[in-house]
């Protein structure tokens, strides 16, 4: 899709970080935006961010997957669909309830890949799916085991329904975003991963670059990874898993450093070892996306994102 003028383009978790950035360059590059989100409260405010009647707002959860086909009945026209939303339960698998493994798996997986089949039958060729996935999807992560599957899953169906969808002419992309600073992650310093924080830091408009990239690009499938050089080190450790020991304590240490100085531009939050605190993001009808995934995550690091749960 080379030009987005006139066109529509559907964003889930709209209303803030990653999403709501998006929204902006769609914005900017000439499309009309559709926002969904949880809040209805953050949707207004988001959408006061845009010309009158230039973005349209439905509030809804797109983890509750039998909803969804209600939520894009009320999309005036589907051009490109992105799929930003999730959730993320941090810690070992058996912290967490069942319900809530289901919930990451639902919001992460399912709501996607069901999104996307209903987006295909309104889209026109030419079309674009982009889902915002994670370098923590590049390679398993401990203690985020579950969000590093779905993300892995949501990445490697990207690739194979590419041939799908080029029967109708869509094309899909996948961005893979390492850490993200937002207010939502430097709220919540006390529980991020030093070895999470020791990658290189986008921020929200970084990634919507890519967005925006992966949209007006011809190729399909696609990835982009964000960092570049954070998804080849995930890759590298994927490949060679006798690094990971090497990198570890390295990542340790420049992590506790990146942090101290965060909390210290942020008023001096307290720091401590991440935890299992379960994190919204923006991608599902959630708002505010906000990325933390280690991108040498073979190394035993932990992935973090994090939003409002509303």
């Amino acid at each position: 899709m080379t030009h987005l003028t006139g066109k529509t383009a559907v964003v889930t978790g709209g209303s803030a970080g990653i999403g709501l950035a998006s929204a902006h360059a769609l914005h900017g590059a000439g499309a009309r935006v559709v926002l969904i989100a949880r809040d209805g409260d953050r949707l207004a405010r988001a959408a006061a961010e845009f010309p009158k009647g230039d973005a349209l707002t439905i509030q809804g959860d797109v983890a509750d997957t039998e909803r969804l086909p209600i939520l894009l009945e009320q999309c005036p026209a589907i051009d490109v669909l992105v799929n930003n939303a999730g959730v993320h339960h941090r810690g070992a698998m058996l912290r967490h309830s069942a319900q809530e493994l289901a919930e990451m798996v639902s919001a992460n997986l399912t709501a996607p890949i069901v999104l996307a089949r209903l987006a295909a039958d309104v889209m026109p060729a030419g079309g674009r799916i982009v889902n915002v996935a994670s370098l923590a999807g590049k390679l398993p992560v401990p203690g985020s085991a579950v969000y590093s599957g779905t993300k892995a899953g949501l990445r490697f169906w990207a690739l194979a329904v590419a041939e799908d969808l080029a029967e109708r002419g869509i094309g899909v992309a996948t961005v893979n975003p390492g850490p993200v600073d937002t207010a939502f992650v430097r709220a919540d310093l006390a529980h991020v991963s030093p070895i999470s924080a020791s990658q290189p830091w986008s921020t929200p408009e970084r990634v919507a670059e890519a967005v925006l990239a992966a949209i007006v690009s011809d190729r399909s499938p696609l990835e982009i990874d964000v960092p570049y050089l954070s998804g080849k080190m995930a890759a590298a450790v994927y490949a060679i898993p006798a690094i990971r020991p090497v990198l570890r304590p390295v990542m340790q240490w420049k992590g506790e450093r990146t942090l101290r100085r965060m909390a210290a531009s942020s008023g001096g939050a307290r720091l401590n070892d991440a935890g299992g605190v379960p994190q919204r993001l923006g991608a599902d009808g959630c708002d505010g996306a906000a990325e933390v995934d280690a991108a040498a995550a073979g190394a035993g690091l932990a992935s973090f994102s994090t939003s409002d749960r509303v």
